[in-house]
Order: structure tokens, then C-alpha cells, then sequence
């Protein structure tokens, strides 16, 4: 009767609008008062320590509003030439670029939707006029955009490490190599499919133009070197690191590149300026302009979408936490996990139907409010089948890269249709034959665990 009244109740409430956050606190509260010897009192305790006692979360902020500097910035567009450069000549190239684009966007932001937005406002519409169909950039881009959540760092996968309390750095070093071999795989299927329709390419533009386009995207590369570097290095924590990226990205984008705050604008160095003018310049103009950040309009915009959009996710967090205490305390991922187990189902049975009802909850719920929602329920299930819990973490991930593609509330699909001002159908339609090779994927991720733990592993043998 607990394990009905706590899940009829929170679909009752999504079904009627409620925010999921709000509906994982209603549920919890109402199983609480008639169900639980817990009083009252214990709800603000958990709602407390929910944020309090998860050191990780605190890097959820951090790259969030690293993320916000790097997408309002030119990191995007420089990132964008340089994959260009470095693959447009290839048959298909464009295409491939911009795939190449997304994983390295995605290396520094950690958002898939912010990914799609990034680079597909700007190569979408270059695609088309380089002669590639609408429908194929459109969906090129929107599959690639998933990769946001997939490699690392990945906001869903710090959500993921709290609320099983795994290792969020292991968590970043399972992702890897998933993240690049689906980044390869959709290379390999767009190589085919532009040798198949004859799709353009654009010259070679030489290693001195491949040079420069490198060296005007090294400052957004260098975040995720220093932050990947530095976990996988056992350097700092992922909470240290995403403080680090946060700082990096803030300097980056304001002192850097220019293309927001104070110093917007400002040359690096004008036409006729001596060396040693142009240094004394600039240090004048970096000393006041870090004076005056905390004034400037489009830098309080940047930190404000930031704080809007961390304070709406872990509000969903704390909730879900509140959540994830009324299942345990009822024991009632135990009581589950004791029935899967008592039927003797195998690992592999399980992870069937782990991937059927993940990708059902895809179609109608955020990424984040499934992970929070469905990790504390599977996570001991898969522990006692002997499926190790990083391995099911990079299953759940790539699940919800499927879910961003898939109606009603696949984030991509708006985002991409408002790029392109098309319908959610036509988006739809252009991301087909994509998600088939995404769902392939997710057979491989699920039953090759080798590919999520290989990374992993010998980094912690290293370590001894």
C-alpha cells in the first residue's frame, strides 16, 4: 500500500501539471504522514542535508555557470572552425566537423540543449548553404547534441553520483570512451552516407590555416584539459575542478576572447601599437575591467541564467532526495530488489527491463528527475544481480541521450526547432534514422561493460 499511495500519487501529480519538483515533495510528504513513524520534523532535516551532506552537488553551479560564459562567448564559434579545419575537406565533412564540434563543446559544457544551441545556431544554416539537405543537418546536429550529457564533464552524471553516492570522478572516466565511440560511430554513418548521396566537401585549407584556427580555440580547449586532466590525474575532486572551470571560463570569455563584459570589444593590440604599449595597455584595461565586472550588464546576465537554472535543479534535487529517503526508510527498493531477485531473473533479463522503462520515462521526463527518481530504486536491484553501479550509471546516461530525442518532452527537439524554425514533427522526422544508431549503441553500452569500465579500471590500478 506505501510502495502505490508514493508512486500514484507523484504520477497523479505530473499528469496534472505540477512541477516535478513539487510533486516529489507532495508524494514524499503525504507517504510520510500516513504511512511512516517519521515526523515532520524529519522533512526539514532531509531537505537540509540533502544539500548538505553531497559535497558533489556543489559542482553542479560551478559548471553550470562555466557552461553559461562559454555558450554566451565565441568559444562556440572558434571550437566550430577549428573542427572545420581540422575534417571539412573529408567527404561529408561539414557534417562530420560539426559532430566533432558537439563532443568538444560538450567536453566543456556538460548540457546537451546548450550544446544543440551553441553550434547548431551557426552550423546548421552553413550546412544548408554548403548544399547539404535541411532535414540531414537538422538532425545531425540535434543526435550529436546529446553527446553534452555523455562526455564528461556531465551535470547528469553528477546528478547520478548523488543520488547513489558512486564516485562522480569514475563516474567522468566511464564516460569517456563511450563519448567518443559514439562520436566516431555517428562520423563512420555520416562518411557513408556521403559517399551514398554525394554530399560536399570543401577544400583542404592548409596547415597554416588549420594552425591558426587551433590557436583561436586553444583557450576554450585548455577547459577541458585542466579539468579532465586534473581528475583523471587525481589532481582535484570534480567539485575542485568545476570551481577551477568556473574561474577559467569566467576569464576566458571576459579577458580573453572579449566577446562579452567591460573589455568587449578592446583589441588585444591596434594597428601601428608597439609591443610594449599593447602589454602596458591591456593590463591597464584587465585591472579596470575586473573592477567593473561586477557592474557590467551582460556578465550579471550571464551569472543570473546560471543561478536561475542551478537553483531550479537543485531544488529538483533536494526533493528528490527527500524522495529517495521515503523509499528507504520503507524499504521499499529492498522489497522490489527481493521480488526481481526471488523470480530469478538474469543481469542480463534486468537490464531489458531497465532500458524499456528508462526509455519510456525519456519520452516524458527530464533526464535529471528520471535519474533522481529511478536510480534508488534500480541501484540496489542492479547490485545485488552483480551489474557494477558505474556500468549502470553510463547505461542509465546513455538512455537519457535517447531521451532528448524522443516526444513529448525530448529538449532537443525544441531547441532544434527553434533554431531552425521548423515544426517538433519535421525535427522529429530528421532525427530518425539517427536514433536507431543510438539505440544500437545503447545495446553495445549495455551488454559490452568493458566499454564503460576499461577507463576506469586502469586509471585506478595506476593509482594501486
Amino acid at each position: 500500500m506505501t510502495i502505490a499511495t508514493l508512486f500514484i500519487v507523484l504520477f497523479f501529480c505530473m499528469l496534472l501539471g505540477m512541477p516535478i519538483a513539487i510533486a516529489l515533495g507532495f508524494s514524499s510528504m503525504l507517504t510520510i504522514l500516513l504511512f511512516s513513524n517519521d515526523s515532520l520534523a524529519s522533512i526539514a532535516l532531509k531537505l537540509y542535508a540533502s544539500a548538505s551532506e553531497h559535497y558533489t552537488l556543489l559542482a553542479i553551479p560551478f559548471f553550470i555557470l562555466s557552461s553559461a560564459f562559454l555558450s554566451t562567448g565565441g568559444v562556440a564559434r572558434r571550437i566550430i572552425d577549428f573542427a572545420m579545419d581540422s575534417v571539412g575537406h573529408i567527404k561529408g565533412g561539414l557534417a562530420m566537423a560539426s559532430v566533432m564540434a558537439c563532443m568538444l563543446f560538450a567536453a566543456v559544457s556538460g548540457s546537451s540543449p546548450a550544446t544543440v544551441a551553441a553550434i547548431g545556431s551557426i552550423v546548421i544554416v552553413g550546412m544548408v548553404k554548403a548544399g547539404y539537405p535541411e532535414k540531414f543537418a537538422a538532425g545531425v546536429i540535434t543526435t550529436s547534441g546529446t553527446l553534452g550529457i555523455l562526455i564528461p564533464p556531465s551535470i547528469v552524471m553528477l546528478v547520478y553520483a548523488a543520488a547513489t553516492e558512486v564516485s562522480a570522478a569514475k563516474m567522468f572516466m566511464a564516460g569517456l570512451i563511450p563519448g567518443l565511440m559514439m562520436g566516431g560511430l555517428l562520423m563512420v554513418a555520416i562518411y557513408i552516407t556521403a559517399r551514398v548521396k554525394g554530399l560536399p566537401s570543401r577544400p583542404f585549407p592548409g596547415f597554416k590555416q588549420l594552425g591558426i584556427s587551433s590557436a583561436k580555440a586553444i583557450g576554450g580547449l585548455m577547459l577541458i584539459v585542466i579539468v579532465l586532466g586534473s581528475i583523471y590525474g587525481g589532481v582535484a575532486s570534480p567539485t575542485e575542478a568545476a570551481a577551477v572551470a568556473c574561474v577559467y571560463a569566467y576569464a576566458v570569455a571576459v579577458f580573453g576572447y572579449r566577446d562579452i563584459g567591460p573589455l568587449k570589444n578592446v583589441a588585444w593590440r591596434k594597428q601601428g601599437e608597439n609591443l610594449g604599449s599593447a602589454i602596458g595597455r591591456n593590463l591597464w584595461h584587465m585591472a579596470l575591467g575586473l573592477i567593473k565586472t561586477p557592474a557590467d550588464k551582460e556578465v550579471r546576465t550571464v551569472v543570473r541564467d546560471g543561478a536561475k537554472v542551478s537553483i531550479m535543479l537543485l531544488f529538483i534535487i533536494a526533493n528528490a532526495m527527500l524522495f529517495a529517503h521515503v523509499l528507504t526508510t520503507e524499504r521499499i527498493p529492498h522489497t522490489i530488489a527481493e521480488t526481481i531477485v526471488g523470480w530469478g531473473l538474469p543481469a542480463w533479463g534486468f537490464l531489458i527491463i531497465v532500458n524499456l522503462l528508462l526509455l519510456a520515462a525519456g519520452n516524458f521526463m527530464e533526464p535529471s528527475a528520471i535519474l533522481l527518481i529511478m536510480a534508488p530504486i534500480l541501484f540496489p536491484i542492479a547490485v545485488q544481480l552483480g551489474i557494477d553501479p558505474i556500468h549502470l550509471g553510463i547505461i542509465m546516461v546513455v538512455n537519457m541521450e535517447i531521451g532528448m530525442l524522443t516526444p513529448p518532452v525530448g529538449l532537443n527537439l525544441f531547441v532544434t526547432a527553434g533554431i531552425t524554425g521548423k515544426s517538433i514533427g519535421w525535427v522529429i522526422k530528421s532525427c530518425v534514422p539517427w536514433l536507431l544508431l543510438l539505440l544500437m549503441f545503447l545495446v553495445l553500452i549495455t551488454y559490452v561493460p568493458a566499454i564503460s569500465l576499461a577507463l576506469p579500471d586502469y586509471l585506478g590500478n595506476l593509482r594501486g
